[in-house]
């Protein structure tokens, strides 16, 4: 097959794809719309993770704290202040973008420690992150409403209020959900085309050069603690927008949710779908929040497997086991992650090859 009728089967097979994840919301119940959106919030967040430790080698273990730094700054800049929380009750779109913002500034200000560690001593330095963002989450009661959190605003953009007023789109009603499915998979799309740019140009080469051997990378004039710096400035955005996308979707923000474990989940995303890949990320974060959430749904009809409080296996309790053992099992038969047979294959196929 020669390489212009394989380009033209690639942007085929790329817009049927399109078509079918913009017809979704017609056919779907809310269930799926709900999975679906959970997986595309956690895909973004993945992505920014995978650019700092799978495309730099810098291990971060406090990613769930920028998640929460966007999820409860767009409640804070969005919200009213109503009884003891405080909001500023900015343009909801605004607010969105600020949220992001404010994750990269926190970013900023942790990114010349980030610039000057780096393996384990990063990850022990960003998992400190996580205890401090708990402490405050729990006890700034004026902001994030303490243990029980506090509800999210709903955004509105050119007109539209994405909540549970339902719209009509062709004499399909669309509520909350249906109407956030096009606003994340605009931001997704976005945001692995940014990340895809990023990987193939020359900041990504120098990421991979440092990741490699930083020695060599400052040798030939890579400027390291620079680039370590910006990329978890730039990863700390990510995470924020995909707070901000949680939060819609959620529509309460609860700090229990924002823990440690959150943070080893996007870190078992980036591992079983490929390190240093969008499409790995992608992929990654697909397979571990769809995981749980189908495991819940289906209980019943699975072995071992129950709902919670019932006894027997936890649906949660047994994803973690289910994310160990993928994990587990890419380690040792896939070390590129579910997508590296795929990408090898592509690399490995050539005009002269095909002819």
């Amino acid at each position: 097959m020669s390489e212009p009728t394989q380009r033209i089967r690639r942007l085929a097979l790329w817009a049927a794809g399109a078509v079918l994840l913009l017809a979704l919301p017609f056919y779907l119940d809310r269930f799926w719309l709900q999975a679906g959106l959970f997986a595309m919030a956690a895909a973004i967040g993945a992505i920014g993770l995978n650019l700092l430790t799978g495309a730099t080698g810098q291990l971060s273990m406090g990613h769930a704290f920028f998640l929460a730094v966007g999820a409860y700054g767009y409640c804070v800049l969005a919200g009213d202040s109503t009884g003891t929380l405080t909001g500023l009750n900015l343009p909801s779109w605004l607010a969105a973008v600020l949220a992001v913002a404010l994750a990269g500034v926190a970013g900023g200000l942790f990114s010349p420690i980030a610039g000057r560690l780096q393996g384990a001593y990063l990850g022990i330095a960003t998992l400190a992150l996580i205890f401090i963002g708990q402490h405050v989450l729990f006890n700034a009661h004026d902001l994030t409403g303490g243990f029980n959190g506090r509800d999210v605003p709903p955004l509105s953009l050119f007109g539209i209020t994405f909540d549970e007023s339902e719209l009509l789109v062709a004499a399909v009603p669309f509520g909350s959900a249906e109407k956030l499915w096009y606003v994340a998979l605009l931001a997704l799309a976005g945001c692995a085309l940014f990340a895809r740019g990023v990987l193939r140009g020359r900041p990504g080469r120098a990421m991979n050069a440092i990741r490699d051997h930083r020695i060599a990378a400052g040798v030939m004039g890579v400027p390291v603690a620079r680039y370590r710096a910006g990329v978890f400035v730039l990863s700390s955005m990510y995470a924020g927008l995909a707070g901000v996308l949680l939060a819609l979707v959620f529509q309460r923000t609860v700090p229990e949710y924002f823990g440690m474990i959150l943070s080893l989940e996007y870190l078992a995303m980036i591992v079983i779908g490929g390190l240093g890949s969008v499409a790995g990320a992608v992929v990654g974060a697909v397979f571990v929040s769809l995981l749980p959430q189908l495991l819940t749904r289906y209980s019943d009809a699975l072995p071992l497997v129950s709902a919670p409080g019932t006894g027997g296996v936890a649906p949660g309790e047994a994803s973690r086991y289910l994310y160990g053992a993928a994990i587990v099992a890419v380690v040792l038969f896939l070390p590129g992650g579910l997508v590296r047979p795929a990408l090898r294959r592509r690399k490995t196929t050539t005009p002269e090859e095909s002819r």
